[in-house]
């Protein structure tokens, strides 16, 4: 890719042209029991120069700035700010000394348009899941939270790799399929900044404008109407900040990677009411698997706008593009007596032409508006609009092995397809709401009432078209039936007669990955209808606080409509619902409160299922909307604490939720749709993260999961665990940086990943053992430099595993032992 020199270049000239001051401002901060605090903020300012600074690992800064008069001000959230008047003189050191914050009240703005303040592995708050500014100790419902500090020291450059370290979260396939709390991700699309996208993720993109992951654990369609039982990735953004902050970073790795970022916020002018925050990626990438590659392309502006205390206006753009191959998986040598070798084929094994190709863009415009009306009364409203396109050829396994004349399959053959897609989307999503805050004696009441709504249209003019199945004479191509044998061409394979493929089997015994010649299939055209599915919400939200005691009440009508085939011979599919939401906490102590909760869920299945091309009598039989929408419930206890004042989070919880009429393909034949009648997860979860030390950082979950299907219309499968999650997992991330002696200037991590053994999602119930992947990482950083340079080994002991499997014909195996090397300059 030519934009990756590019980009390259320009970052590289950019350091060049970065002229350094001639005096040094310099201080330690620290806490009341004078531990140093990591990450506070520095600001320097004078009328012609502002300069933003983060205190380091020991709680010490050093600023580069020209002579003159400066205001300066230290801030961390949950601390009183610092404020002085100093004077910089020419070639000098100015050394504030120690400065001891003092303990404070946390101050969240009501609406998240200016950037995170915290610099660590925890985040206290989370505004998407109830829509405005609670903390998340008085939050009745488990949030699993990864920073943007928690990416870059695991420099986990996909969404994937970040979510993996949350409780009870199981990355179960090669892209956005995600196992949470023991259930299958339905959704394609993700939530966005509280607003929900449509797309699918199979070039998984880059993370370097995000900057934290929330997994919102249990059915939250009170809060984003048709989402999944288990849990909600919402994805939240880097927004402005009020201090001039540049980073660049360029990494180098194993499989050709090449990537390079970008990331610059600050005031646009004096008055600072003007903010803007840019984010660029470039990324050049393949991959231990047999012809995968991941180009991406990342552009993210925004600006804030903040004229007063009581206004704000946050407008972005992300714009994604990604090239490379959809990867399907590994697959097996056919069962032999029933059983598969995980083994008969390399992890590395792909059957895709060398001329496949895969390519998608995405493009959001997110705004969103922040009156404050009065001391009591708010106004917000948001609108994103998304379109996503892609643009497919691939060849990929057509479910079986190859057979011969007489039907028998032949184990080292496998049965292969070839689809061409093109499909473009269009999602507007919007919301409003006014929120009330009203406070009399001792009792405090948060109301909330609201209105949103989307839109989501596959527009006409989509298509896949496709060859499959074995020639017959008559020149058409259907299943083989060994009946009608003398109605079907032949071939002769090391002997044997079989039936002649459309598409030429791939020989897992002998992999060939070379460019296929497309034109002699005999190829089905098949146009892919358009849909247009929208929904609308209307919704209460009260949180009464009376001392210790609080409770979130929820409740929510949503109407939706599936129109299928639109602007064609449509047909309409409506459904609507109430979805309740009810919580209680306590907080026992200062640190420690605990929680119960009801959340109930809805997902009518057109709305949901209409996300794949492969609906109505495009594959499949019957319409999703024929068969009845999945409804789930969750009932949930749990305790939040928070330790060392506020820089060590934990969160525990046990849960049921109970999912009813899942809509899958039936495991014997993927072309029909199948409702499963119900199934169960119960589990404990355990999530901590923050600084133990001033220098040490950890991340840790646990989770127990026991999920199984209640009901089914195959009674052999009442009582077998849900497909795609590990009973027991736990996963560990520390960092450690050294603070004095030789090693001042390193730092160390170590991961540690466990995952028990777990079924393929259906078919033949293919079990995947269980592993144990280890990371480790080194850093360096010069003293008197903003540069870091790390060093990441991944699966340091060379693990074979896998993550997840459809069934024997696609298995997601984990990458074996590799290397990135990252340069980081902050300025």
């Amino acid at each position: 890719m030519n934009i990756f020199k590019s980009s390259t270049s320009l970052l590289f000239i950019f350091i060049c042209f970065v002229s350094f001051a001639q005096a040094q401002v310099k201080g330690t901060v620290v806490d009341s029991q004078n531990i140093p605090i990591i990450g506070a903020t520095i600001s320097l300012k004078s009328e012609a120069n502002t300069f933003g600074k983060l205190t380091d690992d020991s709680g010490q800064f050093e600023i580069s700035a020209p002579t003159g008069n400066y205001s300066i001000e230290i801030r961390y959230l949950g601390f009183q700010s610092y404020k002085n008047t100093i004077e910089v003189s020419e070639d000098t050191a100015y050394d504030i000394g120690t400065v001891t914050l003092e303990d404070g009240p946390e101050q969240l703005q009501s609406v998240e348009v200016i950037g995170r303040a915290r610099t660590d592995y925890n985040s206290d708050y989370s505004f998407s899941s109830t829509k405005i500014a609670i903390a998340n100790k008085e939050l009745p419902q488990a949030i699993s939270t990864v920073t943007k500090e928690l990416f870059q020291d695991k420099q986990a450059f996909q969404i994937a790799d970040a979510i993996s370290t949350a409780s009870g979260v199981n990355h179960t396939g090669n892209y956005n399929h995600f196992s949470i709390r023991g259930l299958i991700k339905v959704e394609d699309g993700q939530v966005v900044n509280g607003l929900r996208t449509r797309q699918f993720y199979f070039l998984q993109p880059i993370t370097s404008h995000i900057e934290r992951a929330e997994v919102i654990k249990g059915p939250s369609s009170v809060t984003f109407s048709s989402v999944d039982p288990g849990g909600t990735v919402n994805m939240v953004t880097k927004k402005p900040l009020k201090e001039k902050r540049s980073e660049i970073s360029a990494t180098v790795g194993s499989f050709g990677t090449l990537r390079a970022t970008a990331d610059f916020t600050g005031p646009l002018n004096k008055s600072e009411t003007l903010l803007y925050r840019l984010n660029a990626a470039v990324q050049e990438a393949r991959s231990f698997r047999d012809l995968v590659q991941n180009n991406q392309l990342l552009v993210s502006p925004s600006v804030t706008f903040k004229p007063n205390n009581t206004t704000a206006l946050n407008v972005e753009m992300i714009y994604s593009s990604g090239e490379g191959n959809l990867d399907r998986g590994q697959p097996l040598f056919g069962a032999i007596n029933g059983e598969f070798d995980l083994r008969s084929t390399d992890v590395s094994t792909n059957v895709a032409a060398a001329n496949d190709f895969y390519i998608s863009n995405e493009f959001l415009m997110i705004g969103n508006f922040n009156k404050q009306i009065t001391d009591n009364i708010g106004f917000n409203a948001s609108y994103m609009k998304q379109t996503w396109e892609e643009d497919l050829a691939e060849h990929r396994v057509a479910g079986s092995a190859a057979v011969d004349i007489a039907g028998n399959p032949i184990p080292t053959l496998a049965e292969l397809r070839y689809t061409e897609r093109q499909q473009f989307w269009i999602t507007d999503n919007y919301n409003a709401y006014i929120n009330f805050d009203l406070e009399k004696n001792n009792i405090t009441n948060k109301l909330l009432i609201g209105y949103d709504g989307s839109r989501w249209e596959r527009t006409i003019g989509g298509a896949s078209n496709g060859a499959r199945r074995y020639r017959r004479l008559n020149g058409t191509a259907t299943s083989f039936d060994p009946a009608e044998a003398d109605q079907f061409e032949t071939i002769e394979i090391d002997g044997v007669i079989a039936p002649r493929p459309n598409v030429d089997h791939f020989n897992l015994a002998d992999p060939n990955n070379t460019a296929r010649e497309t034109s002699g299939y005999i190829i089905s055209e098949f146009a892919v209808p358009g849909n247009l599915t929208t929904s609308d919400g209307i919704y209460i939200q009260n949180q009464f606080k009376i001392g210790k005691f609080s409770a979130l009440l929820n409740l929510r009508y949503d109407f939706y409509e599936d129109i299928f085939d639109y602007k064609g011979e449509e047909q309409s599919f409506k459904n609507e619902a109430f979805i309740p939401r009810i919580g209680l906490t306590y907080e026992v102590s200062d640190i420690v409160s605990v929680y119960g909760s009801y959340i109930e869920g809805f997902q009518p299945q057109a709305n949901t299922i209409s996300l794949s091309p492969f609906t109505g009598d495009f594959f499949f039989g019957a319409l999703p909307s024929n068969f009845d929408p999945l409804e789930s419930s969750n009932v949930e206890v749990g305790a939040k604490a928070e330790f060392l004042n506020g820089r060590l989070a934990m969160n525990a919880a046990v849960y049921s939720i109970t999912q009813k009429n899942l809509l899958i393909q039936d495991p014997n034949d993927e072309t029909v749709l199948t409702q499963r009648g119900e199934q169960r997860s119960r589990g404990f979860e355990w999530d901590v993260n923050g600084h133990i030390l001033p220098n040490l950082q950890i991340s840790a979950s646990y989770s127990f999961i026991d999920a199984e299907i209640i009901e089914d219309d195959d009674p052999t499968l009442i009582g077998d665990r849900v497909g795609g999650t590990p009973e027991h997992s736990a996963n560990f991330w520390g960092k450690y940086d050294f603070s004095n002696g030789y090693l001042r200037n390193f730092g160390v991590g170590l991961g540690v990943q466990y995952r028990g053994d777990s079924f393929s999602w259906f078919g033949d119930r293919l079990l995947l053992p269980d592993y144990t992947v280890v990371d480790a990482a080194a850093y360096y950083r010069p003293s008197g430099s903003d540069i870091q340079i790390s060093l990441k080994v991944n699966n340091v002991f060379d693990k074979t595993y896998w993550n997840g499997a459809l069934n024997g014909s696609r298995l997601f195996p984990g990458a074996p032992r590799n290397i990135f090397l990252t340069t980081t300059y902050k300025f």
